[in-house]
């Protein structure tokens, strides 16, 4: 899903909508609780969304290497374990 269908539907949970080629101008509302989110609002949620999965991407790099501390074993050889 990308960027754009993230952020209405964090926004407008309840909302049908569809749009072209990643552009604002062109979301159109099958259905809308309300009214139609800004673009303002939506490129504010974009960067949300986008903040956060960077913040969630540093928590597993660092939960990972914690854990392969605890094991006392390297990426390369938990890779190997993997398969």
């Amino acid at each position: 899903m990308d960027y754009i269908s993230k952020a209405i539907f964090n926004l407008k949970p309840n909302s049908e909508f569809s749009y072209q080629e990643d552009d604002y101008s062109t979301i159109h509302f099958d259905v809308l609780e309300g009214s139609k989110p800004t673009l303002k609002q939506v490129n504010d949620e974009i960067i949300r969304i986008k903040a956060e999965e960077i913040t969630q991407a540093e928590a597993n790099a660092t939960a990972k290497a914690a854990l392969l501390t605890r094991l006392g074993i390297t990426a390369d050889e938990a890779k190997l374990l993997i398969g």
